[in-house]
């Protein structure tokens, strides 16, 4: 018979992640337009933390819809809504969460989180994230 509990080691040993479908992306997408309208953040420092040329970017935002989106573009996405929550839970005012991305922090040898992030590789969006999840408490 079994139980609704599995052990833990059990449960992460099966734990296979579930792709982002390409619907889950084009959302992605267009609530990280928006978030970078509240961050401040250029259409080329866009399109460096989404790694799409700058034209890809300005067509996809114009129309609201990305084109094809891969696998790392989908990690992006993903990490960049995982960065803009844990501001969210570690900030009350909205503002403050918004404006901490441009701020400087001395756990960045006081760059910002967006100096971080515009390194271009997708390890610097974890990095940002890694930071973020680690302060708030979470993983």
């Amino acid at each position: 018979m079994m139980t609704a509990f599995q052990p833990v080691d059990t449960a992460i040993r099966d734990f296979r992640p579930v792709p982002i479908t390409d619907d889950e992306a084009a959302a992605m997408f267009r609530a990280v337009v928006n978030l970078f309208g509240k961050w401040d953040v250029t259409d080329e420092q866009a399109s460096t933390l989404l790694d799409v040329p700058v034209r890809s970017y300005r067509r996809w935002k114009a129309d609201g819809e990305p084109g094809r989106i891969d696998r790392d573009g989908k990690a992006r996405l993903s990490n960049l809504i995982g960065i803009h929550k844990a501001l969210r839970y570690i900030f009350r005012e909205t503002r403050r969460a918004h404006d901490w991305i441009k701020a400087p922090n001395s756990a960045f040898q006081g760059r910002s989180a967006l100096d971080i992030m515009l390194g271009g590789e997708l390890t610097d969006l974890m990095r940002v994230r890694r930071y973020l999840d680690a302060e708030r408490g979470g993983w």
